[in-house]
């Protein structure tokens, strides 16, 4: 039985011109810009800018946006990714794996002009110019396990500055664990000093993310939402007020801390990866 026949106004775009758009998105760049917009694209397809604006809807496609990536080229990065993703999934018995990296150079920045609130039908508004009243780094360590951080903030970031934020680790961790933790390669991780401090605690084992990793070091999910949350529309007359903000955010979150939950396996990681790396170097496998 064939369908009856339906109201509504017949469809104008075809398959053709989908795919002409398509086609031309991906494959293509205007004489005048890095990237198409639905109006210059409409122009150039014969269609309207709406056309345009829901093909792309339909199919993900965000010209405007871009992204940067960048992949390790540490020679030892599967090891890596094995080891640290291990202690994410399966850590070992009478431990705590502890995620530590420093947010340097945090801002307190004060509006050249007072705020005007929010009210019904108007969005917070705020003067684009600020007044610098110096910097602070924030040294953190996350309990992969409850979500809860330790930290401190030093006015400046230093191997020293590191070594007294492990004594302030070890004070705070039960001598009865053992304690991992997860650090980058920052300079100020590896010096002498930090070595020896090492060296006399047994109980304190160190792993480093791979070059270029920072993703695979839980912490830096808990700076961006300390970043959303507090520091990025504050404004501070100090530092101390800024460092003030920071730690009552700590606070309040280690009142009822949650963890982020690392579900990919190391597995899972490196094939993704080796797509990637196919699809872009153009061998296919």
């Amino acid at each position: 039985m064939l369908d009856e026949p339906r109201p509504g106004t017949p469809r104008r775009v075809s398959d053709a011109d989908v795919e002409k758009v398509l086609t031309t998105t991906l494959e293509s760049l205007p004489r005048d810009a890095t990237h198409w917009s639905t109006r210059s694209l409409a122009q150039q397809a014969g269609l309207s800018h709406s056309t345009i604006s829901r093909i792309w809807r339909a199919f993900g496609l965000q010209p405007h946006r871009s992204e940067t990536l960048k992949l390790s080229k540490d020679p030892l990065f599967i090891d890596k990714v094995r080891d640290i993703v291990g202690l994410y999934l399966n850590p070992p018995d009478r431990t705590m794996v502890l995620c530590v990296d420093e947010k340097s150079q945090i801002q307190a920045l004060d509006r050249t002009q007072p705020m005007l609130p929010m009210r019904p039908g108007q969005v917070e508004r705020r003067s684009h110019d600020y007044k610098r009243h110096g910097a602070t780094s924030l040294f953190a360590a996350l309990d992969v396990k409850t979500g809860a951080v330790i930290g401190e903030c030093h006015r400046r970031h230093r191997s020293s500055e590191f070594r007294g934020f492990l004594d302030t680790i070890d004070q705070n961790v039960p001598r009865s664990l053992d304690v991992h933790l997860i650090l980058d390669n920052y300079g100020t991780h590896k010096t002498a000093a930090i070595r020896n401090w090492l060296a006399k605690r047994p109980r304190f084992h160190v792993h480093f993310a791979p070059t270029s990793a920072s993703w695979i070091n839980l912490v830096e999910r808990w700076f961006a939402t300390l970043t959303d949350k507090q520091i990025r529309r504050s404004a501070h007359r100090s530092v101390r007020e800024l460092e003030t903000a920071i730690k009552s955010y700590l606070a309040v979150t280690n009142q009822s801390p949650k963890p982020f939950v690392w579900r990919k396996t190391a597995d899972e990681i490196l094939a993704s990866l080796a797509r990637f790396c196919a699809r872009t170097s153009g061998t296919g496998h």
